[in-house]
Parts: structure tokens; sequence; C-alpha cells
């Protein structure tokens, strides 16, 4: 019989290496997101929209059991505290944050009937801060402590819930953030990209499939004393 996974943002990036290696590995994958899919399950849903969370869950838990979640949804700002107004802070929040909390909410209480594995994507930030990050910061800040509170609270149901603290990773994320940058800075597009692969003591960007493979990992039998931890993909950065 195939386990499920549901996750949130599968449709691009990191979520849909981690759809595509789920659904090889056996999985049975339902994609949460509001861009289309045709890899795995796909269902709009606007995780910001807690009730439209609970709805989908409610209907997906009628004829399966979770066997993981993953809470990948989420977007990157550079702004300091100064340029972040209001608007910008709620935003973030109520996807990077919300979001994962939404989602992990509804998911529990079915899980809670046979165990399971929460996967957060968080992101070096979740530990370490870095300039120009106010708003995205605290919210990667808010999804480690999500998990870890997570873990304890459900440690008795066999609730597994940890943080992947992935680090530069190659996405359309990471592309639209080095094009703004150069589009204010004049810099040259293959420079920067050389430049941060430069910053990483195994010297390259972190691949969509590096995460996945660690998301597998938390989500299988061989990681079943592994909780509340923070495990980061990041090619040594946050060592440094």
């Amino acid at each position: 019989m195939s386990k499920t996974l549901v996750i949130s943002g599968g449709s691009s990036g990191i979520g849909l290496a981690i759809v595509k290696l789920f659904i090889t590995s056996g999985f049975k994958v339902y994609n949460l997101d509001v861009a289309p899919s045709n890899i795995g399950e796909y269902i709009y849903c606007d995780v910001t929209d807690h009730s439209a969370v609970q709805n989908v869950i409610s209907e997906i838990t009628k004829n399966n059991h979770i066997d993981a979640c993953i809470a990948n949804a989420g977007k990157h700002v550079s702004s300091n505290i100064e340029n972040t107004s209001d608007e910008l802070f709620t935003d973030i929040f109520n996807l990077n944050v919300k979001g994962a909390f939404s989602l992990i909410q509804a998911i529990v209480p079915s899980m809670k009937q046979h165990g399971g594995s929460i996967i957060v994507i968080g992101s070096d930030q979740s530990s370490i801060a870095k300039a120009n990050s106010c708003a995205y910061n605290m919210s990667k800040h808010a999804l480690a402590s999500l998990a870890k509170t997570t873990a304890i609270d459900y440690a008795q149901f066999n609730i597994r819930a940890n943080v992947i603290c992935a680090g530069t990773i190659e996405t359309p994320l990471y592309h639209n953030a080095i094009d703004k940058y150069c589009e204010k800075s004049g810099a040259d597009k293959e420079q920067v990209h050389n430049e941060e692969s430069a910053l990483q003591p195994l010297g390259r960007i972190g691949q969509p499939a590096d995460v996945a493979e660690m998301a597998l990992f938390l989500a299988s039998e061989k990681a079943t004393f592994i909780t509340g931890a923070m495990l980061p993909v990041d090619g040594g950065y946050t060592t440094q």
C-alpha cells in the first residue's frame, strides 16, 4: 500500500523536486498550490486562507491516511526594518508562517491516529541573520519554532516534526532575487551567481534535489528517531 504525502507549494522549485522524488519513491502526492501542475494530485489551494486549507485536508483525509506533510509554500523578500511596510510584513507572515501553521494544524488530527512525519522547509535563516532580510528572516525563525513545538507536543502520537534549513538553492525564487538585485545595481548576473557559489564551502549553489533527498529521508523509516531537529542543507554555509 502506497504512502501519502501532502505538500504545499509543490508546483515549482524545491517543492516540485520533492513531488517528483516522492512519486518515484511510491508515494501518492497531493500538491496544494495556487500555481497549476500536472505532476501528482494537484489541488488549487491558497494556504493563506485558513478555512480553505482545513476544507482541502478534510476532503483528502476522507479516503487517505496522511503519512507525511511538507510545509513548503513561501516567498522571499529583501528589506530591512525601515523599508518593511505593515503590508509587506503581513504578506510574508501570512504565506511563510500562517500557511505552514494552517496546513500542520489541519493534518495533525488525522496523523494522530497512525503517526507520521511533518517537515517544514525552513532556511539557513532559520538560525542565522542576513543583511536586508528583516521580515523574511523572522518568518524562517518562526518556522523553526513551529517544527520544534510540534515535535514536543505530538511525540506521544509518534508524530515527528523537523525543519530542513535550506541554504542557497537554485530555484525560480533564487533567480528572481538575483534578477532584482542586478536590475537595481547594474551587476552582471553570471558574476553574481559565481560570487554566490564561492560563498558556499562546497563551492556551488544547492539544487532542489538536494533538499528533496533530505525530505525523503525524514519521511522514511530510517528517520524514526529524529524529531525537533534543524537539519542544514546549505553546503556548509552556516558552519562558517
